[in-house]
């Protein structure tokens, strides 16, 4: 059965009450005009989205800040709901904020509708303050977070971490922030080269450096979990959940096929629909290689195309030079965007692919671990996939 695109992502504007230095997203002042998606074409994008036969879908509201238009979150949530009992379907919500203006309001729509609430925190106060560009951003995004948890309970919120160069210096800082946070995980994410992030002066050094950051990071997770401190890192869960057992996390970034179009879709706030979040951020600074089309379009011309047909002969990593014959392929995926945005090239070519080269040495770590010391991480690891 076609179960394709389950995660739909809604940019509801590019506005912005923040200016992050590693902005990824071509965020916007929060008074910039003519980027928030209007009512017509919000309604339009539920409706396009109600046409994806995957059995339970989530409707994710990203910006920009979308809080900074709670009343779009409002309606799209409501037309979601109109049609759900219509078609008797499955559906999640979540929101993707800053926590900066997380108000009573929004919060009582999220405890209505079940909303998740996805936030971020890029560590110490000192750090989070210099990376959002606001003296003011950590005090404000912790006040958000604890009202978000009184409200919604703290299963119900989670935290994501973006690993600016500023960063690369303070892994253990930075964990032991989430763990003071009252945090049982995180995600050690590195830059994306996209929006202001692709401006860093050396990618290649940024990637070495990410990785020794990374391990160094989980070492002190590790030592926590030693210590009796349950907390998980869940990029290395994605990994081992599919070393250790014959299931997949479904993670977008790791998959083959490609996540792209197949797991998710992305409609910006003009109703233009992107095969993925990075496609849309590359038509932000001109490059309309992955937009599908626009969601008044018909919905088999958007996902059956022939721009998705083109992606589907690259897409698979069972099929490219350089990951077809790689031992750690069945861990890993395929990416035609990044490999387009960083080579010029949707095909790739592993041997100079930055990503490539991350996540081997990352896959390499991790089974070097479970081989080198079995006794000691495996209670961890079979502890973090239950």
């Amino acid at each position: 059965m076609d179960d394709r695109a389950a995660l739909h992502i809604f940019v509801l504007t590019l506005q912005c009450n923040q200016g992050c230095t590693y902005c990824q997203a071509s965020s916007r002042d929060k008074h910039a005009e003519s980027c928030t998606m209007s009512k017509e074409v919000l309604k339009r994008s539920v409706e396009f989205m109600f046409q994806s036969p995957a059995h339970v879908l989530t409707m994710e509201f990203q910006g920009g800040e979308p809080s900074l238009h709670p009343e779009l979150v409002r309606y799209g949530i409501e037309v979601a709901e109109n049609l759900r009992k219509q078609q008797s379907r499955d559906i999640r919500y979540v929101l993707c904020t800053n926590c900066v203006d997380v108000n009573d309001d929004l919060l009582s729509l999220c405890k209505e509708f079940n909303v998740l609430i996805s936030t971020s925190l890029d560590g110490p106060e000192w750090l989070h303050n210099r990376n959002r560009g606001k003296a003011d951003s950590y005090q404000k995004v912790v006040a958000g977070i604890k009202k978000a948890r009184e409200v919604l309970g703290n299963n119900a919120v989670s935290a994501l971490q973006t690993t600016s160069v500023m960063a690369l210096d303070h892994p253990i800082g930075i964990v032991d922030e989430y763990v003071r946070m009252g945090f049982h995980d995180m995600f050690l994410r590195a830059l994306n080269p996209y929006g202001l992030a692709a401006n860093n002066d050396d990618w290649s050094q940024y990637t070495d450096r990410f990785v020794e950051f990374y391990k160094k990071a989980f070492e002190h997770i590790l030592e926590l979990n030693r210590q009796g401190i349950s907390f998980v890192e869940d990029f290395a869960t994605i990994i081992l959940r599919k070393i250790l057992t014959p299931f997949d996390s479904g993670f977008v970034d790791l998959q083959s096929p490609a996540g792209i179009v197949n797991s998710v879709l992305v409609y910006n706030y003009d109703g233009n629909v992107y095969t993925s979040d990075e496609g849309r951020m590359l038509a932000e600074h001109g490059d309309y290689t992955f937009c599908l089309g626009n969601v008044f379009d018909q919905y088999e011309d958007i996902v059956y195309g022939p721009k998705v047909q083109q992606l589907a002969q690259v897409w698979s990593a069972e099929t490219l030079a350089g990951c077809f014959d790689c031992a750690w392929r069945p861990y890993c995926g395929a990416d035609p965007v990044r490999n387009h945005s960083t080579q010029g090239d949707v095909y790739g070519f592993r041997p100079s692919s930055l990503l490539c080269r991350k996540n081997k040495t990352i896959i390499t770590y991790l089974v070097s671990l479970i081989i080198e010391r079995y006794d000691e991480v495996m209670p961890i690891f079979k502890n973090w996939l239950q």
